[in-house]
């Protein structure tokens, strides 16, 4: 409520005093106006849950602002106080408002007294920010996670006019409505190289997202370098250098603890296995004709050469258990993607060897289900054994095989039928993620945004401990027609659209009026270097009058108007009113 309630005051004092703000975005034709109001400059993405923001401006002078913590000796903090120093201050020719109170400093409290190694499914990413013009800025958390996300919503907050900065005495209480807010990257179908992977990263920090899943091999290509079986990669990838090395995610998995996000890798069996198969075909089930194995890469029906691993035999397995060791030891999370969709099953089904072998353990002629759910649960149990934890996709469920509770399952299926998935799911007693209708790769003429921000992970006929169930969601891009020269433009803002959905309130659903905030943020994102594409018609200011090569973390997206000065005095005034009322 009190977001809305300073909101809509806001609102009026934007329309009396007409204040310019950083970015503008305009009606796609004149006679279909935009609808929903407009927020004040400096208003946060995704939006937090308690909002007090009164009208009352300060100002910040960036010679003399000290960013301090009480946790010593916490490279989370250090390092994000020196990264948000410079996403504050790119510009050396803003400065602050003679005209305003300034901010004294900046101070991180973390109330555990913990400098976090790894975040984890739990993480607590609660924070509180007070702007006081006193007191200075405040930034409480339990963890330091937490303190991470305070600092990004209060680098959103501060703006530039007329070459000043401002910001808007604050009070926000404010923690994720959902603990899981991924985004999956796909470098298998085209390979992305780390630095790109490490933007992306970045993004997601500025979109409060926390878990990346990085769909690293598949099919088409298998670029992680194991060291125990070195063949994989040099068999598998598209060459010598389209590969990631153990430093390559050593360097991934450190950038993104440092933004207080989770790095789970996924690597898919039985099926999507082609790649393996380069350098250890004896691992795949062959599809057979006419009573021998195919000898061409592609058979009848439209099928491979192989598709699926070969649950027949114990080396099978072996080589899981000693693959899966490396990568729990490799990567660092808790838990690993073990896939599992679309165990398509030709090969198993023409293959006499599979059918011998389902006869001997009872299963009828047709249960390849069962056959599904033993190779399933021998390697989920493998990697169990292994001290790691586990996701899979939905399929194995689907299909009626029946795996650990403790199992996460993703839900991918369905598009616009989601809702039965998860219902079917939750019912039986597995948490899930939703990934269903937020597949960024899928484009559309117009604002396709607003189809993500509108999907909502509980929106389901189940009961409330079923909806307890959702853990969260997950944005994803498959890069079958990505690479790196449309990426991140495909990626953001869109990909916001996921982020506010999963960390903001159900109620904050409005997409005529979030399209305003959205367009702030992508301004911002733009400024900080993320080449996000559009919203609407409109601008981001004298950002859009530098060279492309010159706005990777260089001015800030500021205005040319000079409504902001005459309306500085307005809004100053006002303000002491209005902070009264609160």
């Amino acid at each position: 409520m009190a977001v809305k309630i300073t909101w809509l005051i806001w609102i009026t004092i934007l329309v009396s005093c007409e204040l310019y703000v950083e970015a503008d975005i305009t009606y796609i034709s004149a006679r279909i106006p935009l609808q929903g109001q407009r927020w004040p400059p400096g208003s946060p993405w995704p939006l937090p849950l308690q909002w007090r923001h009164s009208p009352l401006l300060l100002t910040i002078n960036p010679s003399n602002f000290p960013m301090v913590t009480d946790l010593e000796s916490c490279d989370v903090i250090d390092k994000a106080l020196h990264r948000y120093r410079g996403l504050l201050f790119q510009n050396p020719n803003v400065t602050e408002d003679k005209n305003l109170p300034v901010l004294p400093k900046l101070r991180v409290h973390i109330s555990s007294r913990v400098c976090g190694l790894y975040p984890k499914q739990d993480t607590d990413e609660q924070y509180e920010l007070d702007i006081h013009s006193e007191n200075g800025v405040t930034v409480t958390a339990r963890e330091v996670w937490g303190a991470l996300r305070g600092l990004e919503t209060f680098s959103q907050l501060v703006y530039t006019s007329n070459n000043v900065y401002r910001v808007n005495d604050t009070r926000i209480r404010d923690w994720p409505r959902f603990n899981y807010r991924g985004l999956l990257v796909d470098t298998a179908r085209h390979y992305i190289r780390v630095p790109v992977i490490l933007t992306v990263l970045e993004a997601m920090s500025y979109n409060k997202l926390n878990v990346f899943h990085w769909h690293i091999v598949d099919d088409q290509s298998f670029p992680y370098v194991s060291k125990k079986f070195p063949e994989l990669s040099n068999k598998g990838a598209y060459s010598p250098h389209h590969v990631y090395t153990q430093a390559d995610v050593a360097k991934v998995i450190e950038f993104a603890r440092l933004r207080g996000i989770r790095v789970i890798p996924e690597f898919d069996t039985p099926g999507h296995t082609q790649s393996w198969g380069k350098a250890y075909p004896e691992l795949l089930t062959p599809c057979w004709v006419d009573n021998q194995p195919f000898r061409d890469l592609y058979g009848l029906e439209g099928h491979a050469r192989s598709e699926n691993m070969d649950p027949t035999k114990n080396q099978t397995f072996e080589f899981m258990r000693d693959f899966f060791s490396e990568i729990i030891e490799v990567f660092k999370d808790e838990y690993i993607d073990l896939g599992m969709d679309e165990a398509h099953y030709y090969c198993w089904q023409s293959s006499p060897n599979i059918s011998q072998f389902m006869a001997d353990r009872g299963y009828e002629p047709d249960e390849y289900y069962k056959l599904e759910e033993y190779y399933d649960t021998k390697v989920i149990n493998i990697v169990r054994s292994l001290g790691a934890k586990v996701f899979i996709y939905q399929d194995p469920i689907e299909h009626g095989a029946k795996v650990d509770k403790n199992t996460i399952v993703r839900v991918w299926k369905g598009k616009g039928q989601w809702q039965d998935y998860a219902y079917t799911i939750t019912d039986l007693g597995y948490n899930v993620t939703i990934t269903s209708c937020y597949y960024l790769n899928y484009i559309s003429y117009g604002e396709d945004w607003r189809k993500y921000y509108l999907c909502d992970p509980q929106q389901f006929n189940g009961t409330q401990k079923q909806k307890d169930r959702i853990l969260g969601g997950e944005a994803s891009i498959w890069t079958e027609y990505v690479d790196e020269t449309n990426l991140l433009s495909r990626l953001w803002p869109r990909g916001s659209a996921v982020a506010e959905r999963l960390w903001s309130d159900a109620d904050v659903n409005d997409t005529d009026s979030a399209a305003f905030r959205l367009d702030e943020h992508r301004c911002r994102m733009r400024r900080r270097g993320i080449p996000a594409q559009p919203v609407l018609p409109g601008n981001c200011g004298d950002l859009d009058l530098k060279p492309v090569a010159d706005v990777i973390m260089t001015t800030p997206c500021k205005t040319s108007s000079a409504k902001t000065s005459t309306t500085s005095v307005c809004v100053w005034l006002i303000g002491f009113l209005m902070y009264a009322v609160f």
